[in-house]
């Protein structure tokens, strides 16, 4: 493909993307049919339950699935496809042109390198020919970037002495080593504090702006999906039920799952002792309803959601998977929910 086509195509599209678990004689669909775009500059919210299947559906865009599972579909970066690319050049993309940052920094560090040595790594890996001291150079240079006080002593120092929000800003510069194009961010602020929360969601829209890169952001924090994201895709069960721009989602939403996700958040100007919840769980893997998988747990179900899925379509500016997203009735809006920009 040749390089007016590639700068022609969007950064990412992700079309029909499937996970299934397992052999080809008993296996689990994790992952169903999903579609999703991101722009340069632009980001993308992931939002849903855990176990709705949001990490492995990024998992899946770096090629770091285990042998036990099987993708189909499409995923393109920059009209690239990645799907059935090779190990060995998914390998040449994985932290140069798309890098991930892990959820749990403490387990995705390496206890018993120090911190220079690990960013040097990431750096040589992809620039082979750079020597050793221009490695320690740029390392230092991406701890400043992620505005880390007293860069040197830092280098020289093991993951284990450092706090939970240096750690985090550790992976950030690991991932932003190589000038990514597009750059996933899973659960980032997961464990830290609310005023270290700030910081690093600050921090990751100054890098985008500075950098002209795409995210796409996993969190279960509406808060943060609504002050961060341009688009936003609601997940249930492996599948997307709701997509659409922040604004619309958040203000007007049409499927009864984002409606309840919205209800469910505490309102300043409310004082109750009892928070609104969904009342049941996630299904299982390997029993996932028939029909509209949310339905065990829709109050507006009526007897087609147990029989029909209903598919992703169009509906006042978003797109939903709610055989009565015209007609249900939202619970929520914006002076409600206090969450939308």
């Amino acid at each position: 493909m040749n390089t007016a086509v590639q700068n022609a195509a969007p950064l990412l599209e992700v079309r029909d993307l499937s996970v299934r678990l397992g052999s080809p004689d008993a296996s689990f669909e994790v992952v169903h049919r999903v579609n999703f775009t991101v722009a340069d500059s632009q980001t993308l919210g992931l939002v849903g339950e855990s176990g709705c299947g949001k990490s492995i559906t990024m998992l899946a865009l770096m090629g770091l699935l285990g042998p036990n599972m099987t993708v189909s579909g499409s995923i393109k970066l920059r009209g690239v496809e990645l799907v059935g690319m090779s190990q060995r050049d998914l390998a040449r993309l994985r932290g140069n042109r798309i890098a991930m940052i892990f959820q749990d920094p403490m387990t995705s560090l390496n206890p018993v390198m120090t911190i220079g040595e690990q960013l040097a790594e990431a750096i040589a890996i992809h620039r082979r020919d750079l020597p050793r001291r221009a490695r320690t150079e740029h390392a230092m240079e991406m701890l400043k970037l992620v505005a880390i006080p007293f860069p040197e002593r830092r280098l020289k120092q093991y993951p284990h002495e450092l706090s939970g929000g240096m750690r985090q800003r550790v992976m950030i510069a690991l991932a932003m080593a190589n000038d990514p194009e597009l750059l996933i961010a899973d659960e980032p602020t997961t464990a830290l504090d609310v005023t270290i929360q700030a910081q690093i969601i600050e921090l990751l829209q100054r890098l985008q702006a500075e950098c002209n890169m795409g995210l796409v952001l996993i969190s279960h924090d509406l808060g943060v999906v609504a002050e961060v994201a341009n688009e936003v895709a609601i997940m249930y069960a492996g599948r997307i039920c709701e997509k659409g721009t922040v604004q619309a989602v958040f203000d007007r939403p049409h499927h009864p799952y984002t409606d309840g996700l919205l209800a469910s958040l505490p309102k300043i100007d409310q004082v109750t002792d009892k928070l609104t919840v969904i009342p049941g769980s996630l299904p299982p893997l390997a029993s996932r309803p028939k029909g509209c998988r949310f339905h065990p747990r829709c109050q507006y179900a009526q007897a087609i959601c147990t029989t029909e899925e209903p598919s992703l379509r169009s509906i006042g500016g978003v797109s939903v998977a709610c055989h009565f997203a015209e007609t249900m009735p939202a619970a929520t809006d914006t002076g409600q929910t206090g969450v939308v920009r």
